[in-house]
Order: structure tokens, then sequence, then C-alpha cells
């Protein structure tokens, strides 16, 4: 609790609330499209292709972003992508509304492709500076970036139930092509207030040089996008079977909300990842958290009911926190400080696609034989996360190793050199 408080008061509450508040959208914007052309189509392969389409643009998108940050900075990035990215969602609710039954929906994934490219991803922008943050505050806590990674990875998460759950009311009082609207009208007031927060100015363009021309994608970045596109396939999949469930249960109102319990219990572990000792090193618990994501995601194949459900996604939500705090934790500390912008939206964009690609396949499979072929999806993603965390140790130990220890002729960024991180590379 001292870590939090000592984090929260670097930038006051304020800052924090614009900044949660600001990936709401995103996280709202895929489950709203789901539903909301799900309903306008009677399909859930057309739902299911377009919640894709946008994620999976998003991800293409986002690492494109976080490199022009790193480049000009935050600001004139996120400014555009907000005020693009509320047109973009306000214009497919539009094009929602106007398709007749019937009507060929293949312009609904090419719209959502197109709003999906320039949606921000607020979380990704915020983990990056916090570095600066702290860096620029005499006296900072030692452990205040696990701290910072712990909250960013909790907040990302209770975004994700917030963000269900505030479709989930909007789709049990008014239309679900109203969430669309509403993720749009969030984006465009707090992704633009983030965009233009104080804290952007310690987030500049890099200085020209050498340093700016260092590797981005190492092995060990790359074993950790891997376990990424995992979780992410973990996310599509489960909020494809659980509309599935839902509407077969005549209760297709609650998606969201059930949905959103898969947070519940990953907020909570999340938060309480920055209480783990730092003898526990980051490698080893990569291994444990996407192994109990395993051993978690399998009474899915075995619900029959929403009561079921809900407690197995409640139980699985807690690993699901650790494993993406533990995987952003390792890129920020394998990644030279500036390509981190780039770094933590490739991670974000591999969440993404694994979403692109699990809801499609979910569905697809949903449409075939219902909810429990959909689920049998999430167990092969954490599957993947799993086997990736164990058989990838050895390249992320050695980036590890390496960005703690200098060596002649390398450019050593001054946040790679604390003694506290030589520990994790055990």
């Amino acid at each position: 609790m001292q870590s939090y408080r000592h984090l929260f008061a670097l930038t006051g509450p304020l800052y924090v609330v614009i900044a949660f508040l600001g990936r709401l959208p995103l996280a709202m914007s895929q489950i709203a499209a789901l539903l909301a052309v799900s309903g306008a189509t009677g399909s859930y392969a057309a739902g299911g292709a377009t919640a894709g389409a946008l994620a999976i643009a998003n991800a293409i998108g986002a690492p494109v972003a976080g490199s022009l940050t790193d480049r000009v900075g935050q600001r004139p990035v996120l400014l555009v992508q907000s005020l693009v990215g509320t047109v973009g969602l306000l214009g497919l609710a539009a094009l929602t509304i106007t398709l007749d039954p019937g009507q060929p929906w293949w312009p609904l994934p090419a719209a959502a492709a197109l709003t999906g490219a320039f949606v921000p991803q607020i979380g990704t922008m915020a983990r990056v500076r916090w570095r600066p943050i702290s860096s620029a505050t005499p006296g900072a806590d030692p452990r205040v970036m696990d701290a910072a990674f712990s909250y960013e990875g909790s907040a990302d998460e209770a975004s994700f139930v917030l963000g269900p759950a505030l479709v989930g009311v909007i789709v049990a009082v008014a239309a679900p092509v109203t969430s669309l609207v509403v993720a749009a009208l969030l984006l465009g007031a707090f992704g633009t207030w983030f965009a233009l927060h104080p804290t952007v100015a310690l987030v500049g363009a890099a200085a020209p040089g050498p340093g700016s021309r260092v590797r981005l994608l190492t092995p060990a970045l790359l074993v950790l996008a891997g376990t990424q596109l995992g979780i992410g396939m973990v996310f599509g999949s489960i909020q494809t079977g659980t509309s599935v469930l839902a509407t077969q249960a005549g209760q297709p109102g609650l998606t969201g909300l059930l949905h959103a319990l898969l947070g519940v219990g990953s907020v909570l572990a999340g938060l309480a990842v920055v209480a783990l000792p730092e003898r526990v090193g980051h490698v080893r618990r990569l291994r444990v958290f996407t192994s109990a994501m395993v051993l978690l995601s399998l009474p899915l194949l075995l619900v029959g009911s929403l009561a079921s459900l809900a407690v197995a996604l409640l139980c699985l939500g807690v690993a699901i926190a650790p494993s993406m705090i533990t995987t952003f934790t390792l890129a920020e500390r394998t990644t030279p400080a500036r390509r981190l912008g780039a770094a933590m939206t490739i991670l974000a964009a591999m969440t993404g696609t694994g979403y692109a690609v699990g809801a499609p396949l979910a569905g697809r499979l949903a449409d075939l034989g219902g909810h429990q072929p959909a689920f049998a999806v999430t167990v092969a993603a954490t599957l993947v996360a799993a086997t990736l965390a164990w058989a990838g140790a050895r390249p992320v130990r050695r980036a590890l190793t390496t960005a703690t220890t200098p060596r002649t002729g390398r450019l050593v960024e001054p946040h790679r050199t604390r003694p506290q991180d030589a520990p994790n590379a055990r």
C-alpha cells in the first residue's frame, strides 16, 4: 500500500482517473461491436468478424503509433488517434443502424478495421510515462516501477471489467448500437485529455543518434509477444463463448456483465503482485502464472449454466492479470528506453491480434457446436501462453542479464543499471 500511495502521489489522482477512463473505449468497442452487429445481422460469425477486424486493425496500428511516439512524442500521435477514432466509432454505429436484414454485412468489418487502426492504446502509453515520471522525482521509491506495472495491469483488467459491464447495462436498457456511441464519446473526451495532460511532456521525441537505432525485435520480446498473443486469444474466445451461452439461456444482455467477472479476480490478483519479493524472479513468475491459467481454464469445458460460467470466469481471472503484468514488466526491463513505446504497443498489439484470432475462431465453432467448442479455444490459448513461457525462458533471462550488465561498446540506458533488477535474471 505504501508503494501505491507513493506512486499516485507522483502525479496526483486526476491523472490516474483520466488515464483509466481513457482506456475504457477500447475495452468497450470490441464487445459493443460484437453485440451490435450480431443483433443487427443475426449471425455470431458477423459479430465476431467485426469485433475481430477492429481488434486486428488496432493490433496493426498500435505498433506504428508506438514507434511514432518514440520519434515525435505522445501528444500529436494521441491527439490524432483520439479524434479519428471517435469519428470512426460513430460511423460504425451509423452503418450498423442503416443495415437492412438480408443485406451483405461485409461493410461492417471493413468500417471496424478503419476505426480500430486509430483507437489509441492509452494503457500502454501510460506505462511508458511512469519511468520518466518517477525519474523526475527525487528520492523515488525503488519499488515504484513494480507498483506502476502492477497498477497498470490491474487498471487494464479493471477497464475490461467496467467496459463490458457498461456495455451490458446499455444493452439492457437501450439498443446495442448505443454502446458504440458511448464509447466514441468517452474516447473523444478522455483520450484527448490524456494526450494533453502535462505528464506528456516527460516523454518527448527521442534525440537523434545511434541509441535511436537500437534493435527492437529481440528473441526475448518475441517470446513475450507470443505469450500475449495467447492471452489475447483467451479474451476473444471467452467473450464469444459467453455471448453464445448467455443467448442460449435467453439472457443476451448479461454477456457484458458475465465477461466482466473475468476481470474481478484478475484485478485483485494484479494489485497483489507488487507484494511478491524480489527474489521471486519474473521469469519464474511468468511460468507459474501461465501454468495457472491452463489449470483454471479447464472448468470452462464443463460449464452448462450461467451460474457455473460465472464461477469459472472468476477463478480464471486470478491468473490473467499477473501473467500480463509480468510480460510487460519483463519487456520494460529488457528494452532500451528509446524504444519502449514501440515495445509496449507491440505487446498490446499481440493481445489484440490474439483477440482477433480467438473471437472469430470461437464464433465459427460456436455456430457449429455451441459454447463448449468456443471455450475449447480458450484452453488451447492458455496452452500457447504457458508453452512459450516455459520454452522461451532462456532468451528472456539472457536479455535481463544483458540489460543489467554494462558491456563495452553498448549503450546502457540509465534505468537498466538498477542493482535490484539483477536477481530477476535468475
